[in-house]
């Protein structure tokens, strides 16, 4: 395939909201690239899509899908905290941001922060925040991140 072809192919990747028929196409594979994400029964994802989609735009997840492929390539979250201060402002909280390991360095990690990132303010949140790893600073320090503080975790199990 030659360059421009290449390119063309980059511009059909959007970012689009997760569906249900995601789990067939490897979105639970995808984010055990991440962390640990046991495998689910299809009523077990159905259950937790349908409680997710009752936030509407209060909590969205949302992917990339290789349309060649038809795989899910990349996918993040982002959940909308409502707040007392900042007269009763609000947060966007990013999340489980991973791109598949054969489809690194596209710039589809960019696409779904921008994504997720555009859907928080339009929103109206003040700020949006997220927790990543030393090694994935930089990246997120070209999407516009700062560092800020640090991060605190108490696990349960």
């Amino acid at each position: 395939m030659d360059s421009s072809n290449s390119l063309i192919g980059e511009l059909k990747l959007q970012v689009r909201k997760l569906e249900k028929s995601d789990k067939s196409k490897g979105f639970i594979e995808l984010l055990q690239q991440l962390t640990v994400c046991d495998s689910i029964s299809e009523k077990e994802f159905e259950e937790r899509f349908q409680e997710i989609n009752s936030y509407g735009n209060d909590h969205v997840v949302c992917v990339i899908e290789d349309d060649q492929s038809g795989k899910i390539i990349a996918t993040g979250s982002v959940f909308i905290e409502r707040k007392f201060i900042r007269n009763c402002g609000k947060v966007g909280h990013i999340e489980d941001v991973v791109v598949d390991s054969t489809a690194r360095e596209r710039q589809l990690g960019k696409k779904i922060i921008g994504f997720l990132t555009d859907h928080a303010h339009s929103m109206g949140c003040y700020k949006v925040i997220l927790d990543c790893s030393i090694e994935n600073k930089a990246f997120y320090e070209k999407c516009g991140f700062k560092q800020k503080e640090i991060q605190m975790v108490k696990y349960f199990s």
